[in-house]
């Protein structure tokens, strides 16, 4: 229900601003540069989805090998003391635990092709158990939030977009975002946890959280001094290396169990291609309505009318230009890409304003879009509170990201 609120407003402020400029400012091109930018961004939904195609065929191929085999089930028990704290509606043992955690595991290494057909395996499966099957479960708001907040250990894609853009070293904001994304997960975490009443203070909880510093300095000491070049290439052999041993592990380990691998591939990817073709017309529905929001200039007012209460109360207006990085992010991640780059060659790619974009883009996470995608692929029409949990952490991340660029740039 909230997003056909958001919806609406983004066709209907749309409207009225393109009308007040075609009225009162002349500007007779701007109706037919909606249009144009909204059949655009209809054509770019149904190329993403159709893109998707393939990489979820093969992975969800795999899932289904790791399922028969009984490898999901060994990824549900080890993490069932953490997730059972976080989504006490999943049965003990379900196979949408260790999608979960799989899907988590890709998100966290910036493996953003494989972690969507997990993420959307485990949506569908969370849908088997939902009583009600057009309102989001518990179950899976606290796990699309999880999404949308975005944790990220290794922000791989951001390093190789300011290499290319010139900043002398591209990996400075490796542990600023690292510090950003962990701040927005557990805020996300926290406001579904106090809408669902779930006590965080259990030892699971905090041994996870225990962990995840734990990597994080792991990565540091590890990554720490090292030329941008071989940073980039660790992180992305790390990457490869984890991926393609999940692939080996679930093939072997399912012709171990004298699976027929090859015939539960099929199935899987059977149903990746039918998941593919479901997501189309959510996908283009928010695009097309945030394209008609961004071309008639609604987002510029946004950014401006911050500038001028930030400036009217008296503090730096250095972090504004970075802003728009972050209002889009929850919009559309290619838009909020090239919001970045665009902040990277008007500032610099090593100026405070570029550093802080580049924070910002691995901190957060593209919300309307998961909501769009995920609870769109399963038949979600009524998502309760998860897009308010799900902004709410976009927020704390970019109040997060600012903060920490303050700190370590400023």
């Amino acid at each position: 229900m909230a997003l056909n609120y958001v919806w609406i407003a983004f066709f209907l402020v749309s409207f009225v601003v393109a009308l007040v400029k075609l009225m009162f400012f002349g500007d007779t091109a701007i109706f037919s540069s909606v249009i144009n930018g909204m059949f655009d961004s209809a054509k770019t939904g149904a190329e993403i989805s159709l893109g998707l195609i393939g990489i979820m065929t093969f992975w969800l191929g795999i899932m289904k090998i790791g399922e028969r085999a009984g490898m999901i089930s060994l990824f549900a028990r080890a993490v069932n003391p953490f997730f059972s704290k976080l989504f006490p509606g999943i049965p003990k043992n379900h196979p949408a635990s260790g999608s979960i955690i799989m899907n988590f595991s890709a998100n966290m290494l910036g493996l953003d092709n494989a972690a969507t057909p997990l993420g959307l395996k485990a949506m569908k499966e969370l849908q088997e158990i939902n009583p009600v099957k057009e309102t989001a479960s518990d179950a899976q708001i606290m796990f699309l939030v999880l999404n949308t907040a975005g944790l990220t250990l290794i922000p791989t894609s951001v390093i190789a977009l300011r290499l290319a853009n010139g900043a002398a070293n591209p990996a400075d904001i490796f542990i600023p975002s690292l510090i950003g994304t962990f701040i927005s997960f557990i805020s996300g975490m926290l406001a579904v946890a106090l809408y669902q009443k779930i006590n965080l203070f259990k030892l699971p909880v905090l041994v996870f959280i225990s962990l995840f510093l734990g990597i994080m300095a792991a990565l540091y000491f590890w990554l720490h001094g090292l030329p941008p070049e071989k940073i980039e290439a660790y992180t992305g052999s790390l990457g490869g290396l984890v991926i393609f041993s999940i692939i080996t592990l679930f093939v072997v380990y399912g012709a171990s169990k004298k699976l027929n691998v090859y015939d539960a591939f099929i199935d899987g990817a059977k149903e990746g291609f039918s998941t593919a073709v479901m997501i189309i017309p959510f996908l283009i529905a928010i695009l097309v309505a945030i394209s008609a929001f961004r071309t008639t200039g609604c987002m510029d007012y946004i950014i401006n009318g911050i500038a001028s209460v930030v400036a009217a109360c008296g503090f730096d207006t250095a972090f504004v230009p970075a802003l728009p990085v972050g209002i889009m992010k929850s919009l559309s991640g290619g838009g909020a890409r090239g919001l970045m780059i665009d902040v990277m060659k008007t500032y610099g790619a090593d100026s405070f304003q570029g550093r802080l974009a580049s924070i910002i883009q691995g901190s957060t996470e593209t919300t309307f879009y998961v909501l769009a995608v995920y609870f769109g692929s399963v038949g979600i029409k009524k998502t309760r509170y998860a897009l308010v949990c799900g902004l709410i952490a976009d927020l704390v991340g970019v109040i997060a990201a600012i903060i920490i660029a303050y700190l370590f740039f400023k």
